[in-house]
């Protein structure tokens, strides 16, 4: 019997939540995870085709999936997805929130409409998940919070993304005062915030970078991968994480150093 003690799958008997996770980044965090032995609740919001093919991944494998298909952008959507994973597998340990959406806007441009989407998807889809997911983790006292954020929301990075990068900061805020005040139950919190990373995009809001430039400007000389990404997560995860709360760590092969 796989226990979580077994070194081959330390997260054993973890329920393990990844918003966005059809695809790109949430795609290599939840199989990581799944690697590791946890249960893994896959979710997306509007490609049924792409959540199930991550399912699958994981249970080819031998793990154990769920997908669940909600907007995390609405409160109501996060308790049914958080809920229906913990009904499914019997708890809820780990959630990483992981959905963003982008726009490239002059800011005296943007709506207030628009503001308020990028707002509800980037920063107020981390408050509902972990306000719906944090009950569940205190009686077990144990819990891991990991928000994806980006090195926008630490450096500026361009202009014209103003509703992002305060987004993307905010999630460090909210990381931190998480980390503060659950700590008592055993739950951490933490930020990971991507460089350059290598994923399927849509380039019409990338129109700022040249791809070949920017790959001269990082140490390292590369973009970075999704499974280096993930690797972050599952230091943050794991027990060998459990002395890691309230901090960021920037996977960005050197380009910023904070």
């Amino acid at each position: 019997m796989v226990t979580a003690a077994n070194p081959l799958a330390p997260l054993a008997g973890r329920t393990a939540l990844v918003t966005g996770s059809g695809r790109n980044i949430g795609r290599a965090i939840a199989l990581s995870l799944a690697a590791q032995g946890a249960q893994v609740v896959v979710n997306g919001h509007s490609d049924r085709a792409a959540v199930d093919g991550v399912v699958d991944e994981i249970r080819a494998q031998g793990g154990k999936a769920l997908g669940v298909m909600a907007d995390v952008s609405v409160d109501a959507e996060v308790a049914r997805l958080v809920h229906t994973g913990a009904e499914h597998f019997g708890s809820m340990d780990i959630v990483v929130s992981n959905v963003g959406i982008r726009r490239k806007q002059p800011y005296l441009e943007i709506t207030p409409e628009q503001w308020d989407e990028v707002m509800r998807t980037n920063l107020s889809a981390a408050f509902y998940l972990t306000r719906h997911a944090i009950p569940l983790m205190q009686p077990r006292r144990w819990g891991r919070i990991v928000l994806i954020s980006g090195f926008d929301g630490f450096w500026g990075q361009v202009t014209h993304r103003a509703h992002n990068i305060t987004a993307k900061a905010g999630l460090h805020g909210l990381s931190m005062a998480l980390a503060r005040e659950f700590g008592v139950d055993g739950i951490t919190a933490n930020t990971v915030a991507p460089g350059a990373i290598d994923t399927v995009r849509d380039w019409s809001q990338y129109t700022h970078q040249q791809r070949e430039q920017l790959e001269k400007e990082i140490p390292l000389g590369r973009y970075g991968t999704t499974d280096e990404l993930a690797a972050a997560c599952d230091l943050l995860c794991g027990d060998r994480g459990g002395f890691i709360s309230g901090q960021v760590i920037h996977v960005n092969g050197g380009h910023y150093m904070y």
